[in-house]
């Protein structure tokens, strides 16, 4: 079944098949701000937010966690830059490919048990893979931990989806992706304080798996698993795991959109995970310097949380003050913010080795202007795709971004990185200075800013699209319901008539 297919039965039907498209269109306009304006929350649906938003913020805090503190990583392996990236890439790869199996059966299945599941697991290879001492072995948890993490950021914005319409479920998505780069920049943070306090870099990731465990009780029992489409009164039954990917593929909105945020997701896998790094071989060139890598990774982890917690607010509001003066401001918005962060995270960049402040500050604006996508972006992929797919939806759009974006970036930048090593140093065969590493992931990181320009395309492109795929959901929900209802209006007119 796909949303622009559905044979229509109701009062909406007649006026589609009178050619009387402005009445159809005002008529669904109208029951979809009767759904968004009449529908009160209930405190148990805030609470369930709440939790979601709390899983949100330990789950980013452990993906993060190992780059807070990757050069005790290096030493204590005694790997190089391509090897360290490698970690990342392992763990992405697991994510991404375990991705579509958990939104098929998010789609279908119990999302409460699917998300409890994830949790734990992810928790438990954590605090396992604290104690090896082998890298390969490492590296295969990280994986481990991908795999427990796709179960959960798959399936929980489809929760969201299903309990808020409208600018409600606009703000709530907010709240949830400002979970992202808050619980990064605490990664940062918990790992390098906790390393540093404890001595041994290995107990920064053992704290994430005691809220693991609190949280996966959260999921089990106070929170609500609501019914698919209950926000929307959607009565469209679930298709076939092949009818979902073919209507995908042909859903301009939802595909352009994705190879966006694949850019998205390239450069901030990259700044991400080599950012402190990079930082910390920038200040150590200036005179009179002394710094540690905890410490960067510390004031590194307090810029991700600032500029997270004003980015991804501040682009739900843009969105919600912008939709009432253009229909497609969504995907405009979202290209204005990742071609303006591509300059400004250039700057950021060259300004390291010569004026700290400066540097951070223009991170800082590069960062925010790039997290105005992330709930915009979220609330796209659940408008534009029906309600019994989303989870599908989602994770297809995760295996593509991943695939694409931060799967490679840490690799792809490290790997650079480790050649431009060798055709920088006057000797190869020496130990290469501070200043050729510098330079080399410099240059390697430079890639991100090509990224950025790509994917503000691609935004402008979804631009030309999206207002015709969200009338087509709104039409397939409103023509479902009407099919659900027709049946009990007959039989209401049969009884009426015998009566007479």
């Amino acid at each position: 079944m796909d949303e622009s297919n559905i044979t229509p039965n109701t009062s909406n039907q007649q006026l589609v098949l009178n050619g009387d498209n402005e009445s159809a269109t005002a008529l669904l306009e109208k029951q979809a701000r009767r759904r968004d304006n009449l529908r009160d929350v209930t405190f148990l649906e805030y609470m369930t937010v709440g939790i979601l938003c709390f899983v949100n913020l330990i789950n980013y805090m452990d993906r993060f966690t190992v780059a807070g503190v990757l050069g005790d990583v290096k030493q204590e392996f005694q790997i190089g830059d391509d090897m360290a990236g490698l970690l990342q890439t392992v763990f992405v790869v697991a994510y991404m490919v375990f991705a579509p199996i958990f939104g098929y059966l998010g789609d279908r299945y119990s999302r409460r048990n699917i998300m409890a599941f994830g949790v734990a697991l992810w928790s438990l290879t954590t605090f396992m893979g604290s104690f090896l001492r082998n890298y390969s072995w490492f590296a295969v948890f990280r994986g481990l931990v991908g795999i427990g993490e796709a179960s959960y950021s798959t399936i929980a914005p489809t929760i969201i989806s299903d309990l808020f319409v409208g600018n409600v479920r606009t703000k709530m998505l907010a709240l949830f992706y400002f979970a992202i780069p808050v619980g990064s920049g605490m990664g940062y943070i918990v790992g390098s304080l906790t390393g540093a306090v404890a001595g041994d870099w290995r107990w920064g990731l053992r704290v994430t798996p005691f809220l693991g465990a609190i949280a996966v009780g959260l999921i089990l029992w106070p929170m609500q698993d609501p019914e698919r489409g209950q926000a929307e009164e959607s009565q469209i039954k679930a298709t076939s795991y092949r009818e979902d990917l073919q209507s995908l593929i042909k859903n301009r909105s939802f595909m352009m959109s994705t190879l966006a945020f694949t850019c998205v997701a390239f450069v901030t896998g990259a700044l991400a995970w080599w950012g402190p790094q990079y930082i910390y071989l920038g200040l150590t060139l200036q005179p009179d310097v002394d710094i540690t890598i905890e410490s960067v990774s510390y004031k590194f982890g307090l810029v991700g949380m600032s500029a997270g917690a004003v980015g991804v607010p501040l682009g739900a509001a843009l969105a919600q003050r912008l939709r009432a003066r253009a229909p497609n401001a969504d995907p405009l918005l979202c290209a204005a913010g990742v071609l303006a962060s591509a300059p400004l995270v250039y700057l950021g960049l060259v300004t390291v080795a010569r004026h700290r402040a400066l540097a951070y500050f223009f991170i800082f604006l590069g960062m925010l202007t790039l997290n105005l996508t992330w709930s915009i972006v979220a609330d796209v992929i659940l408008y534009v795709v029906i309600p019994p797919r989303r989870s599908t939806a989602e994770a297809f759009q995760i295996l593509i971004s991943h695939m694409f974006g931060d799967a490679g970036s840490p690799y792809l930048v490290g790997v650079i990185s480790e050649s431009l090593k060798r055709s920088l140093s006057p000797d190869p065969a020496e130990e290469p200075s501070q200043t050729v590493q510098f330079r080399s992931l410099q240059y390697a990181l430079f890639v991100t800013c090509f990224v950025e320009v790509i994917g503000g395309v691609f935004f402008l492109l979804t631009s030309l699209y999206i207002v015709r795929d969200k009338q087509k959901v709104d039409r397939a929900i409103a023509e479902a319901d009407g099919q659900n209802r027709e049946p009990s209006h007959i039989a209401a007119h049969e009884t009426h008539t015998i009566e007479d």
